[in-house]
């Protein structure tokens, strides 16, 4: 039952659980799409999946934003690929978050959460 609740929980909150793994993907490198997905999917230990076109979506809408930008790069079979990076101003915004949202919790306080 833990389970299924748990699945349940993390389903509702996998969009934005996406944002901070695609910013998280972009901020070690930059990355094309099937690279952010299976960067998301290793990191997250299989917690979180996505679909490409979920992916592209968002970049586009990080884009819009100026928070997300791309280069194109010549690859050795195809048309030239997107690869995808974090903007100062996207990296500015993921290092903000961090410090709110993730970094407020140490080490003690996450074992009092556990407890």
């Amino acid at each position: 039952m833990i389970n299924e609740l748990l699945n349940a929980w993390e389903e509702t909150y996998k969009k934005g659980q996406l944002t901070f793994w695609v910013f998280l993907s972009l901020k070690e490198s930059n990355k094309c799409v099937e690279e952010i997905k299976e960067f998301v999917e290793k990191m997250s230990e299989g917690t979180m999946s996505c679909e490409e076109q979920s992916l592209y979506r968002n970049l586009r809408k990080f884009q819009h934003l100026e928070i997300v930008a791309f280069e194109s790069k010549r690859v050795s079979k195809g048309p030239d690929r997107k690869y995808y990076y974090l903007t100062d101003t996207g990296r500015e915004l993921f290092r903000r978050f961090v410090e709110r949202n993730i970094l407020i919790f140490t080490k003690e306080s996450i074992n009092n959460l556990l407890i």
